[in-house]
């Protein structure tokens, strides 16, 4: 039996994907695993792999399509196997666990602003995921229209009244011939409708005026990525209660053993950054602070097992995102060194993997290399918390023997969302950040 690829979920919030182009052709054999297409979503174009090998059957969707997540893509299966009708149901995608309903669940009604649209999981009654799932499992509530994805994206396009469409799918569903055959003077009955545009902060905009137009401005559309980041910003810093804790950290020994190291190293694809002995030296404080390793869910807490760590990445073109340090705590130094330059160099490229986005537990934004001092950093919901690093700086300093030198001294802050912690324990775990640092060698080990 022919298996369906869906539309993965790549990262927590994700809802949809724009399908960019496929990589493999009708009549291909894959294994599991392949990469088969290139999708956009707001924060990257990424690869995704098929769930299953076999040959490629039929493609449900085509380049420029925007596909909710969990919605069938693809049908793989034996070579001259028949698969179901463009309006037949696609077999049903095994909906998503309780669990992992509740890990995506939005704020509290309680906590919703006016006016705000919030986004849903495909378990929790997402519109378009619903309707995917009824129509799979045949489900016939009053009211309903049977009709496939792709006929009701033309109609609502064409301005098309469904209930004047006779369906010619199994059943009566309606399928994409019978709206492109269907008369055009009849379909005024139902205007198109303007899809409403996302909004991209969660509290009204406020009252600046009109647009200023003419020869003296550039009006910039504002990018996916950028709306996104701003939507996200606003509601971590409406719903979270951040607060922060800066600490001094001497790093003249971090430096020293990183520079041994990297001499040892004659590959530079292969020496390690200070970002990734900082990455290191925050994985394993999680280990004894796991509490910072946790995300908020409304009524509960998630603890974290495992120490996956988000690296903040400047994008080329504007925007950031997070590449994910799997296991940091455990994955050996100069292992995570070369992963995470090659992470970074596929974000910058926009070629990230599904791997490269997804997972992270706390995160970690470094703005030293911009010669800033220190910063805060704004959480990135649901995690617990975010360590901001700046620049490392000869500073003179007092001694222990009471004489005067010079150190390379670093800032770092830890935001933290006080529902989760308190301030004494973002002071521990920035003590115990500061003393791996400052004793390098336990890096290590």
């Amino acid at each position: 039996m022919a298996e369906t690829l869906t539309m993965p979920k790549l990262g927590f919030d994700m809802a949809e994907g724009t399908l960019i182009n496929w990589t493999k052709s009708v009549g291909d054999t894959i294994n599991k695993g392949d990469v088969i297409a290139e999708i956009e979503t707001d924060k990257a174009t990424i690869e995704i792999e098929a769930q299953a090998g076999g040959t490629i059957l039929k493609f449900l969707a085509e380049p420029g399509d925007v596909v909710p997540v969990g919605a069938p893509i693809a049908y793989v299966g034996a070579e001259g196997e028949q698969v179901p009708e463009e309006g037949a149901p696609p077999p049903a995608a095994e909906p998503p666990s309780q669990a992992e309903a509740e890990a995506v669940a939005a704020p509290p009604k309680s906590e919703a602003a006016p006016g705000k649209t919030e986004d849903k999981d495909e378990g929790e009654a997402r519109p378009e995921y619903a309707e995917a799932q009824a129509e799979a499992e045949g489900a016939e509530e009053p009211g309903f229209i049977k009709a496939s994805p792709i006929a009701r994206r033309i109609a609502e396009e064409r301005g098309i009244d469904l209930r004047r469409v006779k369906g010619t799918g199994p059943g009566g569903r309606i399928v994409k011939r019978d709206v492109e055959t269907f008369p055009v003077e009849e379909a005024p009955a139902a205007p198109v409708k303007e899809a409403a545009p996302a909004p991209s902060v969660a509290l009204p905009q406020p009252s600046v005026g009109e647009v200023p137009s003419g020869p003296d401005v550039e009006i910039i559309e504002i990018s996916r990525l950028r709306k996104r980041i701003g939507q996200r910003m606003v509601e971590s810093k409406l719903y979270v209660p951040h607060f922060y804790v800066t600490t001094a950290i001497d790093v003249t020994a971090l430096l020293e053993l990183r520079k041994q190291l990297n001499e040892s190293i004659p590959d530079e694809a292969r020496k390690i950054s200070v970002n990734d002995l900082i990455v290191k030296g925050a994985a394993l404080a999680l280990r004894e602070y796991p509490n910072l390793n946790t995300h908020f869910y409304g009524d509960r807490l998630v603890r974290h097992k495992r120490i996956h760590i988000g690296i903040a990445v400047a994008l080329p073109g504007g925007g950031l995102m997070n590449v994910v340090a799997r296991d940091a705590d455990k994955t050996a130094l100069g292992t995570m060194a070369v992963q995470n330059r090659e992470m970074i160099a596929r974000a910058r490229e926009g070629k990230v993997r599904a791997e490269d986005v997804e997972g992270s537990t706390f995160s970690v934004s470094n703005l030293g290399p911009y010669d800033v001092d220190h910063f805060a950093a704004i959480i990135n919901p649901p995690e617990a918390a975010i360590l901001a690093i700046g620049a490392a700086r000869k500073t003179p300093v007092v001694l222990e023997d009471d004489t005067v030198g010079v150190r390379m001294i670093m800032k770092a802050t830890i935001s933290v969302d006080h529902r989760v912690s308190d301030g004494a324990e973002g002071a521990e775990f920035l003590k115990l950040f500061k003393e791996l640092l400052e004793n390098p060698m336990r890096l290590l080990m």
